[in-house]
């Protein structure tokens, strides 16, 4: 569901200077770890599925490498991040365990989600 949510979040920011709007993205970003870590620790679990912050985040840096570019690379950042969120190929998998279970939690969406802007906004490149 973060995933979702986070397409209003990128529609109003998209709208604001890069700087602001890589700003806004690295709050989220750090700000989530801190959050996961906390939530984790209250619900006695490394991965609790009602964390979507890292969704949100990954989101974040996923459609902002492609943030002026046409809508359908914009929607084709947000599929290749679903894709790298639900696989988790190779590093993607792996740093979702490391510690501190926050940082875990949070990195292998944030990987995703650089992955999926670098690939999308290549494609976009070549077409």
């Amino acid at each position: 569901m973060g995933s979702l949510g986070a397409i209003p979040l990128f529609l109003i920011a998209r709208t604001l200077d890069p700087v602001s709007y890589w700003a806004l993205t690295l709050l989220i970003s750090v700000g989530g770890i801190f959050v996961s870590q906390r939530c984790a620790e209250i619900l006695n679990d490394k991965d609790p599925s009602s964390v979507v912050i890292d969704e949100v985040a990954g989101v974040m840096i996923a459609m902002g490498c492609v943030s002026h570019s046409p809508l359908w690379i914009i929607a084709l950042s947000w599929g290749i991040f679903r894709l790298l969120d639900i696989f988790k190929p190779w590093l993607i998998d792996r740093a979702q365990y490391l510690k501190p279970s926050g940082l875990g939690i949070m990195a292998d969406d944030l990987l995703a989600g650089a992955v999926a802007g670098g690939l999308a906004w290549s494609i976009g490149r070549w077409v």
